[in-house]
């Protein structure tokens, strides 16, 4: 067995062991607004619920291990002392990774991850809609546990308004964890899901994507794509060029002689088929046909 002083590896590796042994971990979906008012959102696995009476959850934006800067939400929670924390479930994860995008301070995730900003009942921070539990707090206590690159701040928060969508709810008004279908977070890539399994998603924060605001209005508006779909297709840092999707139009023809006279719906079914098997390329060059 292979025994490790924390001390005599790097962060980053003491980093890499930990999110793999510690898992599979909740998301806080974390809703903030910054001084000015403007939006933020990104998701947190270091998270969990440590109480009822008070309802207390407690996440923690750690400091970034490869340059010891903060993170905006951190900011944001010591700027205005609240957060609204979003449940996630598989249908939104796509966007949710999306969101974790390293975007420039000032940018709004909500529009480059296509989410719906549902204004809250208590606090300023906006809901995300699509998600099936939202949980509006006050933040009660933030307790930063080191200075160094990796090290933890807790925010620890009061939920004062919990919205819960009744769709997931027995006729006891009890929750139906298959319904909720939440996804929790591992090690590397990977995240699993309830009765499903462990599946994998590139992590967005070596490049930041277009963002599902930057996508053509067909695309954004599709009927078919989900928006699991689009975030995918909005996790590229540019879309390809014409002569390579006419070499790969040409490539397809044999299979699908009549891609370039293709219906949207039709090219979006398509493109729907490569993207269920993670080829974002593939989906793109046919979307751009």
């Amino acid at each position: 067995m292979l025994s490790i002083d924390p001390k005599d590896i790097k962060t980053s590796l003491l980093h890499g062991y930990l999110l793999s042994a510690v898992a599979p971990r909740p998301i806080a979906f974390a809703s903030t607004i910054d001084a000015d008012g403007r939006a933020n959102l990104s998701p947190f696995s270091f998270f969990n619920v440590f109480g009822s009476n008070p309802p207390i959850l407690v996440f923690s934006p750690s400091r970034r291990v490869r340059d010891n800067t903060i993170k905006h939400t951190l900011k944001n929670v010591e700027a205005t002392r609240e957060v609204v924390i979003n449940a996630v479930n598989y249908d939104m994860v796509q966007q949710m990774s999306l969101s974790s995008s390293d975007f420039p301070e000032g940018v709004n995730e909500f529009e480059k991850s296509g989410l719906t900003m549902l204004k809250s009942d208590i606090v300023k921070p906006f809901r995300v809609a699509e998600s099936p539990v939202q949980m509006e707090c006050k933040v009660n206590d933030i307790i930063a546990l080191g200075t160094e690159g990796g090290a933890g701040n807790l925010i620890i928060c009061e939920v004062v308004k919990f919205h819960i969508d009744e769709d997931v709810l027995d006729e006891n008004g009890k929750v139906i964890q298959e319904k909720l279908d939440l996804v929790a977070r591992a090690g590397g890539s990977y995240y699993t899901r309830a009765n499903k399994g462990f599946f994998e998603i590139p992590k967005p924060l070596a490049t930041v994507g277009i963002g599902v605001d930057c996508l053509p209005e067909d695309i954004k508006n599709s009927m078919v794509l989900t928006g699991n779909d689009l975030g995918m297709l909005a996790n590229v840092e540019a879309l390809p060029g014409k002569e390579e999707v006419m070499t790969f139009v040409a490539d397809l023809g044999e299979r699908y002689p009549n891609i370039k006279s293709a219906s949207h719906r039709e090219k979006h079914k398509l493109a729907q088929n490569y993207l269920s098997y993670g080829d974002v390329d593939s989906a793109w060059k046919i979307l751009l046909s």
